[in-house]
């Protein structure tokens, strides 16, 4: 692990190994932070915080406690005898800057490429981000919000609480 300077780090955290944290981070108490994450200058994750291998959080953004960021997403296939098979998940997650995660958020990792969040987008509480989602910057995001895998959304959209985007094939929102 590589820390940076003035890094604080709360009781119980446990950071995986190739992990590069940068100056100025604040990790709170009992943090999960996998292998080959980043945590760019003066990110900081509040308690309980969960980023699975290969995360990337970007400068001066925020996590809220209980976000869950990284995780495969529900990548299922049905093999020959008709049992749901889960798809490998090799993507990863990318946060840009600037940006703030409600409590209790998920965000998914890319299926084969990255799941990406733009600089500035804000996210509320209780939402969640499906596997291979673009998120444009400085798009706002509130409460409970769901987001089907593949979907791409633009800079500047503001999706209000209750949201949910899905269909049968990859959304985009301009």
């Amino acid at each position: 692990v590589r820390l940076g300077d003035r890094v604080a780090i709360g009781a119980n955290v446990c950071v995986g190994a190739h992990c590069d944290i940068g100056n100025d981070v604040v990790i709170g108490s009992n943090c999960v932070i996998g292998d080959a994450c980043t945590l760019a200058d003066g990110a900081r994750l509040m308690a309980t915080v969960t980023l699975y291998r290969g995360v990337r959080i970007g400068e001066r953004s925020l996590i809220h406690s209980g976000a869950v960021l990284g995780a495969d997403g529900f990548g299922f296939v049905a093999d020959e005898q008709g049992r749901q098979v889960q798809i490998a998940q090799i993507g990863s997650l990318v946060i840009g800057c600037d940006v703030s995660v409600g409590a209790a958020t998920t965000i998914d990792r890319g299926a084969i490429d990255d799941t990406v969040i733009g600089d500035g987008v804000k996210i509320d509480i209780q939402v969640q981000i499906g596997h291979n989602c673009v998120i444009g910057d400085h798009t706002v995001i509130c409460g409970c919000v769901g987001i089907a895998g593949s979907t791409t959304i633009g800079c500047h959209c503001v999706l209000a609480g209750g949201v949910g985007v899905g269909g049968d094939g990859p959304i985009t929102i301009a």
